[in-house]
């Protein structure tokens, strides 16, 4: 099939218009203003509808009003404004309605700078509202996987009633790439919800609410969502492995960054360290089982982030103090060269074969 040059922006609108989304609520924010603005022109194409919210907050939460009733619904935003959908998230959550979230990260705290970043992590993983809730979470490394994972995205959040969050740093965002699209999707391909508030039920009463006061009828459902979370994390972790089956150092890395820490392990071979790099793809569920593999051979692990370390919280667990796992991080829109990631690499190696 034939390809076209799109930025990260424009291909993630594609990967969802291409599998059913057709309602899009949105708000503008560098770095991902291209989001809303190729909706606002691609929607009308396809019957959806595109709304530029008056808000972030009033964004999410038509969000909820289409995803209740049964549309594949979508919203986008940079970092402080995903910040202000936390409680619509939440809410979303609890109701189990599915939708897609798209963060294109920008530097903090607070309104910070609008170069790249990869703060919003634990916001991301760990739930950034209040409650026991998690998003599946997905990051793309490649205009490719933007367009490819957003499509993912909207069967996963479906199949398990979840909200699922694209995750990519500002150079995603922008970057521009040959890209091979997926085919169009008829509608009448997406399975019916039968939990929908879509008012084809007859005399059937259906409500979406996160509203439950009673103890005993909260807490059992809390844990229902637990399970599914715990589904989720059986049957849905994704990451690449490169170069992993022998190495003595592994680098990990998510995004854009990840590109980067792949020519740093070329780089380090061909000095003569064996390097690899595990690059996760869905970051909830976090694959920790592909750390503990390369556990068992390899030296030490250094995360590299574009923050003072987040992700490198999960790849400690996974690791399990089996080997030592240092870090490497950037900030305020900095972003490592290749250089400067080897070196962290070969004092992390070096720090790991001193004797104890």
């Amino acid at each position: 099939m034939s390809k076209i040059l799109l930025h990260g922006t424009e291909a993630i609108c594609e990967g969802a218009i291409r599998n059913g989304c057709r309602a899009f609520f949105g708000y503008p924010i560098t770095p991902q203003n291209e989001v809303p603005e190729y909706m606002s022109v691609n929607m009308p194409k396809v019957g959806g509808a595109f709304v530029q919210a008056e808000s972030e907050v009033a964004a999410i939460n038509m969000v909820y009003g289409a995803g209740g009733a049964g549309v594949r619904a979508m919203t986008s935003s940079s970092s402080p404004g995903v910040s202000l959908k936390q409680e619509g998230i939440s809410y979303i959550a609890c109701a189990r309605i599915p939708c897609v979230i798209v963060n294109i990260m920008r530097a903090g705290p607070g309104l910070g700078g609008i170069l790249p970043a990869q703060g919003d992590y634990f916001q991301a993983t760990k739930g950034g509202g209040h409650g026991d809730y998690h998003l599946l979470v997905l990051a793309p490394c490649s205009v490719q996987e933007a367009c490819d994972l957003t499509y993912l995205a909207f069967d996963l959040s479906d199949k398990y009633r979840v909200p699922a969050m694209i995750l990519a740093d500002g150079m995603i965002g922008q970057l521009m790439e040959p890209v091979e699209l997926p085919p169009m999707r008829p509608l009448s391909a997406i399975p019916k919800k039968d939990w929908a508030t879509d008012g084809g039920y007859g005399a059937e009463r259906r409500v979406l609410n996160s509203l439950i006061i009673k103890p005993e009828e909260l807490e059992p459902h809390v844990n229902e969502l637990q399970r599914t979370y715990e589904l989720i994390a059986a049957q849905e972790k994704r990451c690449e492995e490169y170069m992993t089956e022998d190495a003595e150092i592994v680098l990990t890395a998510y995004g854009t960054v990840a590109r980067i820490c792949k020519s740093a392990a070329k780089q380090l071979r061909k000095e003569g360290i064996k390097a690899g790099v595990i690059r996760p793809i869905t970051l909830y569920p976090f694959p920790s089982e592909a750390y503990a593999k390369a556990a068992e051979h390899a030296k030490a692990f250094l995360s590299v982030e574009l923050s003072l370390g987040q992700m490198v919280e999960d790849v400690r667990l996974a690791v399990n103090g089996r080997r030592p796992v240092a870090f490497y991080g950037r900030t305020g829109g900095n972003v490592p060269e290749e250089g400067e990631i080897v070196q962290a690499a070969k004092s992390a190696l070096a720090k790991a074969r001193l004797p104890e």
